[in-house]
């Protein structure tokens, strides 16, 4: 049995529930109700977030100082999103993405622009997030009657970036889109031509970097053994191989920390598929 504890807004509660303390979402759910009472099973959405997996007291205070309208937004963008990324999300999104949206349109109103440092990357190297940061910015606008950025779809998108996977992830949205952008440049450079970006191969290419810098990110980086496919595709590839081994002395400049042999085969392999695709069109 769950009773309420304290109630935060109409929309939002902190509950009782076998000795712990869980802030509950749910349309209405606050409207009349008392500390003390019975909740109402019926009107709890799925959301349940527990003091044990947050800073209660942060997020009692956001709650308490953000406008109801930004939880209805947000669990808008996350049924949005649910529909558009194949991927869990972590519960602390719903708070992260009100603060920031909170934020945002103060900014807005005050005029002031905080730019995207990695715009680009993020456009181009998470396009399903991007698109669902789009559909936020669309719709804080149209709530308020703003004109926020397009960059601000960036910004919404890193979030989403940071909330995907375990909390113990290493899933820094930044790092990650500085370090995709950093090798895929490296390419671009070395193989001298303009990438196709709409092509299958550079697609490929992309959602393998993005593999390998999470398994960079999260040290599970994968291990040598497998000389003899390295000697073959450095025998096959030699360009390609060259330029794996750019993207290593990169990574050991840059990150300190060297790429064993077989993450170098694979990336060898999908910078030859661009290698080829490129030949082909010029």
């Amino acid at each position: 049995m769950a009773r309420i504890k304290k109630v935060l807004n109409t929309s939002v509660v902190l509950i009782e529930r076998e000795g712990k303390e869980i802030v509950a979402f749910g349309k209405g759910i606050g409207f009349g109700a008392k500390p003390g009472e019975q909740i109402d099973q019926s009107k709890i959405d799925q959301v349940f977030l527990s003091a044990e997996d947050l800073r209660m007291q942060q997020v009692l205070e956001l709650l308490s100082n953000i406008p109801e309208i930004y939880l209805s937004m947000v669990q808008e963008i996350i049924l949005y999103s649910k529909q558009h990324l194949d991927t869990e999300l972590q519960q602390s999104i719903y708070f992260t993405l009100m603060d920031h949206l909170h934020f945002a349109v103060e900014r807005a109103r005050k005029g002031i622009n905080i730019s995207n440092r990695v715009y680009w990357e993020v456009k181009n190297y998470y396009p399903e997030e991007f698109q669902v940061g789009e559909y936020a910015r669309v719709l804080v606008n149209k709530e308020f009657d703003i004109e926020l950025p397009e960059e601000e779809a960036a910004n919404i998108a890193f979030h989403l970036i940071n909330a995907q996977g375990s909390a113990n992830d290493n899933k820094d949205g930044m790092k990650k889109a500085k370090m995709i952008g950093g090798i895929v440049n490296l390419v671009r450079y070395h193989l001298n031509t303009n990438l196709q970006t709409d092509s299958i191969h550079y697609s490929r290419f992309i959602t393998h970097v993005k593999f390998f810098v999470d398994r960079f990110l999260s040290g599970h980086l994968m291990e040598e053994k497998d000389d003899e496919l390295f000697e073959q595709i450095s025998t096959l590839y030699p360009e390609a191989m060259n330029i794996a081994f750019k993207i290593k002395e990169y990574m050991q400049e840059v990150h300190h920390q060297s790429i064993p042999k077989d993450e170098l085969t694979y990336i060898a392999v999908h910078i030859n598929r661009l290698l080829k695709y490129s030949e082909l069109n010029r």
